[in-house]
Parts: structure tokens; sequence; C-alpha cells
């Protein structure tokens, strides 16, 4: 009860610390275990305590009984006709003292004490017995006594009426009884506590066991190790922790092999514009001492524009490694509302002036405003790779389109460009990491290979599904994205 107490006592939210299972099942068992033993010893104890007083009330009322077979009317009185010997046995028992009396038709005293206690008048009539009789507790010379009150009827020829017979005895004999019976009640109750305290002892360390071997099983393995754990170590309802367990070791190996796979891929990536970068480095140094023996200034001027236009490509794969690093890592933000079309219509004006340049012609279609749950700064990320890409393989006086519409209760978006498009052949291909279409060989021979990876993944973290299909003119690309209802 202490446990739930507490459990209850703590605030929402806050995480409790559980402390031993064993202690805990120890206690839930062990404690209504106690209470119920006690209430078995409280009834067991009371239910012997009814037996001996029933036992002790039907000695008292045959010792009643055999005072009353010898009350008569004897020359119109009553009278009783006791021997000695029976007296003898009234006055004084082994174990304690007994008192009678006969009273009269008349409410004399015929025989016995004089002063016992007179039957009180709330008594009600046992009903346990045939005969008239009443019990009842009171104290007669400073001790408690139990007194059977007996009607019996006495009559002759001349009269007749009712003579009442009490009988009563000093209670040492029950208080002995009861004591005896609580001696041994307690006694045995305790034995058997014991050895119930003992079995459940030995059972929760038995069931435990499992738990114990399971934790040994993981503390024993070498750190690299995140193979699945034996659901045969524990117990069947433990096993979907296990299950629980292993699957989020399975996303963990997951997670390292992706990593290391990034990495390797970012380290080859990055591995030869920083080559490239390093030898024209050297060579515009090498020029700069030609310079100062008359060397040609344009060619000097080329490889600073070459070494500018290697530095903006690294920079731009850098970002987009970067991108991909914290996309990985973006999983556990809390999704927001986010206005889609005024999203696409604020990364076309951020590409306007690159398409001015390039002429080509960027439009936006859909007036009706699109909401989706999700990361704004992603949902950027993902429009402007979008865009990005469509402008770079468009061709001069080539067209753009975007469009946002609700369909189905979910957002859509749209990218559609007259590029060279991808062949359906290479269509999965293309959203693995640095993985880059011919075509796009072709038309960009500079790029990084890693846009529709980024595309992919915050549309996968935003439950979105991605599909590539050809442009409505037969040639380039059409990008559409669909967004869950919300």
């Amino acid at each position: 009860m202490g446990a739930l107490a507490a459990l209850l006592r703590g605030k929402a939210g806050a995480p409790q610390a559980l402390g031993s299972l064993r202690g805990q099942l120890l206690r839930w068992l062990l404690l209504p275990l106690i209470l119920l033993e006690a209430l078995n010893a409280v009834s067991v104890y009371r239910n012997a305590l009814d037996a001996a007083d029933m036992a002790y009330d039907r000695s008292l009322l045959a010792s009643t009984r055999a005072l009353a077979e010898r009350v008569s009317i004897v020359g119109g009185k009553v009278v009783a006709d006791v021997p000695y010997v029976a007296l003898d046995s009234f006055e004084t028992d082994t174990l304690g003292r007994i008192y009678y009396k006969v009273t009269g038709i008349r409410g004399e005293t015929v025989s016995g004490y004089a002063d016992l206690p007179p039957v009180p008048p709330n008594v009600p009539r046992s009903e346990n017995y045939p005969a008239l009789v009443r019990f009842y507790h009171a104290d007669y010379n400073g001790q408690p006594i139990r007194i059977a009150a007996l009607l019996q009827p006495v009559y002759d020829d001349t009269m007749r009426g009712i003579a009442l017979i009490q009988v009563g005895e000093t209670l040492d004999a029950r208080r002995g009884l009861s004591n005896q019976i609580l001696f041994d009640t307690l006694l045995w109750q305790a034995i058997v506590l014991a050895a119930a305290a003992l079995l459940v002892w030995f059972a929760v360390r038995l069931v435990l066991r499992p738990l114990m071997r399971l934790k040994i099983a993981v503390e024993s393995r070498e750190v690299s190790d995140l193979s699945d754990l034996d659901p045969a170590l524990v117990h069947k309802e433990v096993r979907p922790l296990v299950a629980a367990m292993n699957a989020s070791m399975t996303r963990i190996q997951n997670l390292i092999a992706g990593q290391r796979r990034f990495i390797a891929d970012a380290s080859h990536q990055l591995r030869t514009p920083l080559t490239v970068l390093k030898t024209q480095a050297e060579l515009a140094q090498r020029e700069l001492e030609r310079e100062k023996n008359g060397g040609d200034q344009a060619t000097l001027r080329e490889i600073v524009r070459s070494i500018a236009g290697t530095t903006d490509s690294t920079v731009h794969l850098a970002n987009r490694l970067l991108m991909l690093a914290r996309i990985e890592h973006s999983g556990g933000a809390a999704p927001e509302p986010v206005a889609l079309r005024a999203m696409v219509q604020q990364v076309a004006l951020e590409f306007a002036l690159s398409a001015v340049n390039r002429r080509i012609d960027l439009a936006l279609e859909g007036e009706q405003e699109a909401t989706v749950q999700g990361q704004a700064l992603l949902l950027h990320e993902l429009v402007a790779n979008l865009v990005d890409n469509a402008l770079r393989y468009t061709p001069p006086g080539g067209q753009v389109t975007l469009r946002v519409r609700q369909d189905d209760g979910g957002a859509v978006l749209e990218v559609e460009d007259s590029g060279p498009g991808i062949p359906p052949a290479e269509r999965e291909k293309v959203f693995s990491p640095f993985y880059r279409a011919s075509a796009a060989l072709e038309t960009n021979p500079g790029g990084a290979g890693l846009g529709l990876a980024i595309v992919r993944d915050i549309a996968d973290l935003h439950r979105a599904s991605l599909e590539l299909d050809d442009a409505a003119s037969g040639s380039g690309l059409l990008i559409r994205l669909r967004f869950p209802a919300h």
C-alpha cells in the first residue's frame, strides 16, 4: 500500500524511481498475506470461543436440568431434594466455583444462594435448546460468572406452577480455555505465515532468476555487440520487452550503418574538390612567382576564378551534407502548422533572380492555401532543393512550374520542369546519396547528387509520398509530393 500511495503522490509527468522489483513483489505478496492471516486468526479464535462457550453452556444446562429434576411439591411447598454429595459438586469444581438457586412458585428462595443475581428483563430465551432456558453474565462476590436460568414446571394434585432454577459458574475455566485457544491459534498462524513467507521468498527469487540471467547477458556483451537478445531467456510476459529491446538495437545498428556509409561517402565526395582546390592553390602560387618575372596575369585570374568556383561547389556540398545530418536528428521535433503555398511562393521569390538570369520562366499555380503539419525549416529546404534542381537542369528558355492544391484532405505539391527528365529505370536510384542520373551528368556535371536524397528524407520525416513522372509536355520531369491529411 505504501508503494501505491507513493505512486499516487508523485507529480504528473515526473519519473518515479521504482526501486527493487524483488522488494515490491515481496511487499505486495507478504503484506496482504499477513493481513489475511490476521483476519483468519481472529475468525478462528472467535469460532473457537463460540464453540467453547456452547460446550460450557451445554454442561451448565445439564447441571441445571439435573437440579430441576429434584425440584417437586411436597405438602403444598416447593422443595429441592439435593443430596450433600450433589451440593458439594455444585458448590465447587476443579476449575472454578459453581453456585445455584432454586426459586419457588411465589418467588421464595427454596434452596441455594439467595443473593444470586436475578435474570435481567431483556435476556432472550436461548434458541439452541428446547428447554425454557436463558443464559446471561453477571458479577457475584466480585467475580464474573455465567448463569443458566431454567423455568421448570412443578405440580401435584393440589397446586401447579413454574419454579426457577439458576446455576452459575465462574469464568476461570472458560478463560483458561480461551487463552489456550488464543495461544494455539497464534502459534499455528505464525508457523503458517513463516512457512508462506519463506515459500514466497523462494518463489520470487526463482521467478526473477531469468531476469538476472538477462542482466548478466547484457552486461557481459562487448560494446560493439548489438545482436539480438534471446527471448527464450525470460518468461513469456517479458518477451515483448526483449523484442522491443531487439528492435531498438536493430534501429541503432541501422543508424550506425547509415552514419558509417554517410561518412565514407562524404569523405570520398569531399576528397576530390579539396584535392582540386589544393592543386589550384598551388598553381596560383606558381603564377604569382611567374608574375614577378613578367608572367601572364590573365592566367592567374583564370586560376583564381577556378578556385572560387571550386570553393562554391565545396561549400554547397558541405551544406548539403550538413542538411542530411540535420534531417537524421530532426525526428523528435514537434510538428506545427505550415502554410505550404505561402512557403512555396517565398522560395519562388528567392530563386526568381536566378531564373531570370538563366532565362527560365518560373511560375506558381494555385490560389488556394494548403496547410501541412511539419517543421517549417525542413519543408523550406525541401521546396528549395526541388526548385534549385529544376532550375539547374532546365535549359535556357525553358519553364519551371510550381503547383499547390488540396486533394482528398491532404496537400499536394508539384514541381514540373522542361529539362531532360529522368529515365524510369533510374528514378528509384536518384534518391540515393551521391547518385546522379546520366542526363544530369551531361546537363550539370558539377552537381553533388544530394538534392533528391535530401527531398526524400524530409518527405519521409513528414510521412509524405514522393512520385516521379514525365512532364505533361513529354519532355521534362514532374515531381509530386502528397502530404497526409491532418
